[in-house]
């Protein structure tokens, strides 16, 4: 017994110094000791929720009529198409989320150039080929097309003269497969795209049929280009030409390259959290929680005695491991999700109230002390489990709900508390029962009512 108890106390002594080793530093860093190379390099630097550190947070809405199904794919692409592009600015630690089947909710803490994201984000980056049939338009000018509309969509040749031009939509960006910069012969930069199979096939069948005829290379309505259709492009790529210098041509590339849009969007509100409100946020969650431990620790060892003083050293444990833990894979901590952190540390207590109480039952029953111990932990597993699992599945219920509708405040109050309960567990049923059995081995204990609070 002795042996094991030995060896558990090793392990929980390594487990604590990694986890402090990562809860007093940003990035973990092992060099070779012979010549300094590094080996291994990892961040861990605690990330801030918007709430607690200020930043941007936009609602995007699919900008089609309600009539029009989109598919969940396609926001997903637009998704990751929002965050590819937020990320390309450099803009870290964002959450981009679906929020429902039409709208995108977007998160970036920290952001200190909220307009350029918005400038970003507001261009969709709509690329469309369209018909122009035989009369083009100078580039520059805004047109509609029958994108989106269906059966709503007006011919570019109706007779109702106050009807509006809308045109024909060969294809949209969403063919696209790669596209970068080039220069022409003459030297002027263009635009080099190259198709997928399926808008190869579009793009040639298209341009066999309507040789002589223009084509305008449509960006969010706005006409880049419209060269005319000289022969048939069979071979799956083009160029987009116009009045490009190189910055305006890398920027449309950057802006083309992570992700056409499959479906437009319209930006429904955004709302900027100033980092003071964030900050006193964090300030005020902090000595909250710092009240409630010095509470806790108080009371468990005034009630509980030694059993309770070994439940407060496990706590406190538990917490620098948990905090370890989520440095070390990166969750958000945000003001909901400290508070599913601080209930995981109630679900903690719990564990070790159940144990202890019983631990006094078996006493009172004039059980030998260590006979006593072992009895209150195997009665006691039973509650715990039932009561840990069950706070487990409202946990995975909450993320569900939290990842369907954008709710990411709700995600990471599950989280954090999904994390905190399995660590909680593994406190209360490895740490706690090591640090009172070694204490119960080591020290003479006659007077139980003193020790233990009966």
């Amino acid at each position: 017994m002795i042996k094991r108890q030995n060896t558990r106390l090793i392990v929980i002594v390594i487990l604590i110094a990694l986890a402090l080793w990562v809860d007093m530093n940003d990035t973990l860093t092992i060099s070779n000791p012979f010549n300094g190379k590094v080996l291994y390099e990892h961040n861990v630097k605690a990330q801030l929720g918007l709430d607690l550190r200020g930043g941007l947070q936009v609602l995007l809405e699919a900008d089609l009529p309600e009539s029009v199904d989109i598919s969940t794919d396609s926001m997903e692409v637009a998704r990751g198409v929002i965050e590819n592009r937020t990320n390309a600015l450099g803009v870290s630690e964002n959450v981009v989320q679906l929020a429902g089947d039409r709208r995108i909710v977007g998160e970036f803490p920290g952001l200190e150039d909220t307009e350029g994201v918005i400038a970003v984000i507001q261009q969709t980056g709509l690329l469309e080929f369209v018909d122009m049939g035989d009369t083009p338009l100078p580039a520059g000018t805004l047109i509609e097309t029958d994108y989106g509309l269906g059966e709503n969509a007006i011919p570019a040749e109706s007779t109702d003269p106050e009807a509006p031009t809308v045109y024909h939509t060969v294809m949209t960006g969403a063919a696209l497969d790669d596209v970068g910069v080039s220069q022409s012969q003459m030297g002027e930069f263009q635009i080099s795209f190259a198709l997928k199979d399926d808008g190869s096939d579009i793009f040639a069948e298209y341009t066999s049929t309507h040789i002589e005829q223009y084509l305008a290379i449509v960006l969010d309505k706005v006409i880049i280009s419209a060269p005319r259709i000289q022969s048939a492009i069979t071979g799956g790529s083009g160029v987009i030409t116009g009045q490009f210098d190189y910055e305006s041509a890398n920027a449309l590339v950057v802006q083309l390259r992570y992700g056409s849009l499959p479906v437009p969007l319209k930006i429904v509100e955004s709302r900027i959290i100033g980092p003071t409100l964030g900050e006193d946020s964090l300030q005020r969650s902090l000595q909250a929680g710092l009240i409630g431990i010095i509470i806790v620790v108080l009371f468990m060892g005034i009630y509980y005695r030694l059993p309770g003083i070994t439940a407060d050293i496990s706590i406190l444990l538990y917490a620098a491991i948990a905090f370890a833990i989520f440095k070390w894979i990166g969750v958000t901590l945000t003001l909901p999700g400290i508070a599913g952190f601080m209930l995981s540390t109630g679900s903690a207590l719990d564990a070790n109230i159940l144990v202890f109480e019983r631990f006094k039952e078996e006493l009172r029953s004039g059980r030998p002390l260590k006979q006593a111990f072992d009895m209150a932990w195997s009665r006691a597993w039973p509650s715990i489990r039932d009561s840990n699992a069950a706070t487990l599945i409202t946990s995975a219920i909450l993320f569900w709900f939290g990842n369907t509708f954008g709710a990411s405040m709700v995600k990471g109050f599950a989280i954090t508390l999904a994390l905190g309960v399995l660590i909680s567990l593994f406190s209360a049923i490895y740490i706690t029962r090591t640090l009172l059995a070694t204490t119960l081995d080591n020290v003479k204990i006659n007077n139980y009512k003193r020790w233990f609070g009966i």
